[in-house]
């Protein structure tokens, strides 16, 4: 019986339905793990600070040469500390997501219940309806432009049922200095051109956040006795007689990899989550709030 197999093309609307089952998740998810709740109800990436804006922020106490005009005599009153009313700086932040549309996105094993292309859909819709929540402007590269609105994953997934892009990599035509890209892939390209790509767009001044999504079988290669395996973006096929005779070496090339793309992007100040599809889909999504919020990335395990 085959491990495992190459699967269709997830329909976009049924994977909008996931992806909000999984960012009703996230609150909870974030109590228990993370304890940044609060970055969930001020604002998706907790830049929440004192600035031009209408919403009440926050009450300090007053320091001499600050305006008169900003006390806030009610409050005030209560003891005797004189506070200021601050308001919280708004602007809308642009934000681009992208799922690797590659063939190989499309395998998975009888390890785990989604494909890649399946978890990596779901994770940025996922993104998209919990952004559009607060407000920042969302867009997918090749597909469409930046939009602040809150049906923006509807969009988004009905724009995608009818336009898959086929890039390998994501257009950078459109990408813009202080905006930020979250590109979800199994980085099973060549690792230069991943890494060039990377640098590319970082000296741009574009602030990235890699996801790599993998199959279990990937990670801990369960094969034995003869194999064939097939390279689904090439066609390629290599036979193995003792598939098991391969396993120390493999699994060391892709941690490898793995750790190579970890500490480049660290270098460059973007961040980097492996994520397996057989995890919950909230746990790569949490941690993905965490690093859209400015959270300095740990060295260790990782999501």
């Amino acid at each position: 019986m085959p491990i495992g197999s190459t699967v269709e093309l997830t329909h976009a609307s049924d994977a909008l339905v996931r992806a909000r089952q999984r960012a009703v998740l996230l609150p909870d998810l974030l109590v228990e793990a993370r304890r940044i709740v609060s970055t969930v109800i001020a604002g998706w990436h907790g830049r929440r600070r004192r600035g031009i804006g209408e919403n009440f922020w926050q009450f300090r106490p007053f320091v001499d040469g600050e305006q008169v005009s900003r006390i806030d005599w009610r409050r005030s009153a209560r003891d005797d500390h004189v506070y200021l009313r601050d308001r919280e700086w708004e602007a809308a932040h642009t934000v681009w997501v992208w799922a690797d549309p590659s063939s190989s996105m499309g395998f998975r094993s009888t390890a785990s219940e989604v494909s890649k292309e399946s978890r990596a859909l779901v994770l940025v819709l996922a993104l998209a309806e919990l952004l559009s929540r607060s407000g920042e402007r969302i867009g997918y590269p090749g597909v469409i432009e930046p939009i602040a609105a809150r049906n923006a994953a509807e969009r988004l997934a009905a724009t995608l049922m009818n336009d898959r892009p086929q890039h390998r990599f994501p257009p950078d035509d459109r990408l813009r200095r202080f905006s930020e890209i979250v590109m979800v892939s199994d980085c099973l390209d060549p690792l230069d051109e991943i890494l060039a790509y990377v640098d590319k767009v970082a000296k741009r001044g574009i602030r990235g956040h890699l996801v790599m999504v993998a199959d279990p079988a990937e990670e801990t290669f369960p094969y034995a006795g003869r194999t064939e395996f097939r390279d689904p973006e090439t066609g390629g096929r290599l036979t193995a007689g003792r598939a098991e005779t391969l396993k120390s070496e493999y699994t060391e090339l892709y941690r490898a990899r793995r750790d190579i793309l970890s500490d480049h992007c660290r270098r460059l100040g973007w961040s980097f989550i492996f994520h397996r599809t057989d995890r919950l889909a909230s746990e790569a999504l949490g941690a993905l709030h965490t690093r859209l919020s400015g959270v300095p990335q740990a060295a260790g395990p990782r999501s």
